[in-house]
């Protein structure tokens, strides 16, 4: 059987919950990543009021899709974060900003995190999706010089602060889903690699698979995808271009907005620009991955209720079923 097809609900957190549910089930989705930010999913009353999640349940009933993963990034981006600044409290609900205390934002956000798997579990969902911020991140151009003790130092920060919460999220049956991504402690192969080694492989931290952010970092999606095949919890469709043969462009972005010409990289129509796509979904039927695809709309240069559905049709189409399972429906299995 096919994996279900989901949208994320992240860049849609400015309409209401039932509104997003009614479009994509209009279009054919089978059902919705849910952000925990907007109207969508919010994590303090779902733990305040009993009625809360049926509700939320009752809204996916009416449109007939499921829901198998949350999505909290953006608190789970302050929870370790450096520096905390004016971009957090752009993007993190009063509560959990505060006075804007770096420390206290650090502290309500990690709590925060672990509600959301307590949350998690009582909508019956058992994955959560997030980043988690970088006390090193800053120091990626490595100049100042950056000694090895101060990355080091990152990683063990990483681990003190983040332990505390999986041991929650281990506690309610519920895992979480880091996207490897720039900004987190965990952006390319080799730091996520170190990153697993910080907590030690502990079973409750796995990793979402979204390939947009590596093509243009020069990392291979599909190498990825099979070497870290254990830890992969989700999958998020999202598509990068690179545009920088032009000989002033370059892949850091050159702080343009997105949508700008001028930009070396930028996101686009899934099936518009350079993951091998293709290549992803034969690798996750040979990994054996039968969770949710999500598909996530970023590209600024199309409407998104064009794209939505566009995007939709394209994943779809390589979104076939493993081989094992294709054989068996046609020969059966031989028992």
């Amino acid at each position: 059987m096919a994996r279900p097809i989901t949208l994320f609900t992240g860049q849609w957190a400015d309409l209401p919950f039932e509104e997003v549910a009614r479009l994509a089930s209009e279009w054919g989705y089978d059902g919705l990543e849910i952000a925990c930010w907007g109207d969508h999913f919010e994590v303090d009353k779902a733990l305040a009021d009993d009625t809360y999640v049926q509700r939320k349940r009752e809204v996916l009933d009416k449109y007939n899709l499921s829901c198998r993963i949350l999505s909290n990034h953006l608190v789970g981006q302050a929870t370790c974060d450096y520096p905390i600044d004016e971009r957090h409290q752009a993007i993190l609900p009063a509560r959990i900003w505060g006075d804007g205390d770096p420390e206290g934002v650090r502290q309500r956000a990690a709590e925060e995190m672990q509600n959301t798997a307590r949350a998690a579990a009582k909508f019956g969902v058992d994955t959560v999706v997030g980043f988690t911020g970088s006390p090193i991140w800053y120091t990626v151009a490595m100049f100042p010089p950056t000694p090895d003790s101060m990355i080091e130092r990152g990683y063990r920060e990483f681990a003190d602060r983040w332990n505390p919460i999986l041991d929650v999220f281990d506690e309610n049956g519920v895992r979480f889903a880091l996207e490897v991504h720039p900004t987190e402690i965990a952006y390319d192969y080799w730091t996520t690699v170190r990153t697993l080694e910080a907590i030690g492989h502990r079973a409750a931290f796995g990793l979402n698979f979204d390939p947009s952010h590596y093509v243009w970092q020069g990392f291979d999606p599909v190498t990825f995808l099979w070497d870290f095949q254990d830890r992969i919890l989700h999958v998020d469709c999202k598509e990068a271009r690179l545009q920088t043969g032009n000989g002033r462009s370059g892949v850091l972005g050159s702080h343009l907005p997105w949508g700008d010409p001028r930009r070396g990289w930028d996101f686009v129509s899934t099936g518009h620009g350079h993951v091998p796509w293709e290549d992803c979904f034969r690798t996750l039927n040979a990994i054996g991955y039968d969770g949710p695809i999500s598909i996530e709309w970023e590209d600024a240069g199309m409407d998104r209720l064009t794209g939505a559905p566009e995007a939709l049709e394209f994943v779809r189409k390589l979104n076939f079923s493993p081989p094992a399972a294709a054989f068996d429906a046609a020969f059966g299995s031989g028992d």
